[in-house]
């Protein structure tokens, strides 16, 4: 049976990986939870999977959780840590959202364990340092993210030298087809509202201005050792075909599904097997495919992404920051939804990038970077 834990218990990728573990007794134990400041669910968790340690996003919240369950429980990053590298745990998963789950995922890798990556932010931030860290410990990292586990399953079996590049593919969002000139007048409610997928506030606001797929772009350079000018980005409104490969032949292979993240948890969890009736089968009757490329004027965060990647070094910790500074300010109504690209676009342009010595260099970069984003005038 794998030991299991889960940082980022209640969001959509914990909850997700839960009902998988739930519809698989005897293959999965719980050991460890990690979460933020929903209580309620994080208690009903721990009653159903019993696990031996939780952590939650404060002390307080951490007093309260004490009180009512026997548990040993606790908090901030320093309990996550705790959550990511505790005896018994043979698998990681990283779903905690932002680069909050930086940390506590290094501490996965630094006590050995096998991690399966839903936090693209951790490789975005830190990506030089994360691999080096998860080869010195001969650590396998295997993506959760949709798009990854696409390109990991496509690439398996075949010689890298004949890879030519990657291809991920992004739904669009709600307002692929909305006029360039209303995304000013977009309201928070409209932005969170994804065709596709259910996901949290911070990743459903990524996916509406593609930012999230610029992010998933420097991912998957670190993931799979790729420069930005063998990574392409394609628009698949169907969200069917989860991304795909291109090889020197001109062969193309791909990864096919339903969107339903319970696949992709369920084969980082069970790699290199595969758990039958996750997922209902894809039916193809019928089946429309569209690909259309990505169009920067309406999605100009992708641009300002293969720009940081580029830029290497400290600049895409730097983005990500700005990013998460900037969503947080459009949720609370402080900038219109146009503004979003603007504070970052702001930041990046005065942005100098340093080399990645240490994990203080992305620490800082994220700090001055959010320090920055708060100070960009004139948005309204």
């Amino acid at each position: 049976m794998k030991g299991v834990a889960i940082l980022g218990s209640t969001g959509s990728i914990g909850r997700s990986a839960l009902e998988v573990i739930r519809s698989n007794p005897g293959r999965f134990k719980v050991v460890t939870l990690a979460a933020g400041s929903n209580i309620a669910l994080l208690k009903e968790q721990v009653e159903e999977f019993k696990p031996a340690f939780v952590s939650v996003l404060n002390k307080e919240a951490a007093s309260v959780l004490k009180k009512s369950l026997p548990v040993p429980a606790g908090a901030g990053v320093e309990g996550a840590e705790l959550a990511a590298s505790y005896e018994g745990v043979d698998v990681v998963i990283s779903a905690i959202s932002g680069a909050a789950g930086l940390l506590p995922t290094l501490a996965a890798i630094r006590a050995g364990k096998e991690v399966a990556l839903a936090n693209k932010e951790t490789l975005v931030a830190a990506g030089p340092l994360v691999m080096e860290e998860a080869k010195k410990r001969g650590v396998r990292i295997i993506p959760v993210d949709s798009e990854h586990s696409a390109i990991f399953q496509s690439l398996a079996g075949n010689r890298r030298q004949d890879l030519r590049r990657i291809i991920l593919t992004a739904s669009g969002g709600p307002f692929l087809n909305r006029p360039v000139g209303g995304l000013d007048s977009v309201t928070p409610e409209e932005a969170l509202r994804h065709p596709k997928w259910s996901m949290g506030k911070k990743i459903s606001i990524d996916s509406a201005t593609l930012m999230n797929k610029g992010l998933e772009v420097i991912e998957a350079s670190h993931l799979f050792g790729l420069p930005g000018e063998r990574i392409s980005v394609i628009i698949h409104p169907q969200a069917v075909v989860h991304s795909m490969v291109e090889y020197a032949d001109g062969s193309i292979i791909s990864q096919m599904s339903v969107p339903d993240m319970k696949g992709p948890i369920a084969y980082a969890l069970s790699f290199p097997e595969r758990i039958a009736g996750v997922t209902p089968p894809l039916n193809l009757s019928g089946l429309k495919l569209d690909f259309t490329e990505p169009d920067l004027k309406r999605f100009p965060c992708l641009a300002l992404a293969f720009e940081a990647l580029a830029a290497g070094g400290t600049a895409p910790a730097a983005l990500n920051a700005a990013d998460e500074a900037a969503v947080e300010m459009f949720l609370k109504g402080r900038i219109p939804f146009t503004g979003i690209y603007r504070v970052i676009s702001e930041v990046m342009g005065g942005y100098i990038s340093r080399p990645i010595k240490t994990i203080a260099d992305v620490l800082e970069a994220d700090r001055t970077a959010r320090q920055a984003a708060q100070s960009v005038k004139c948005l309204s």
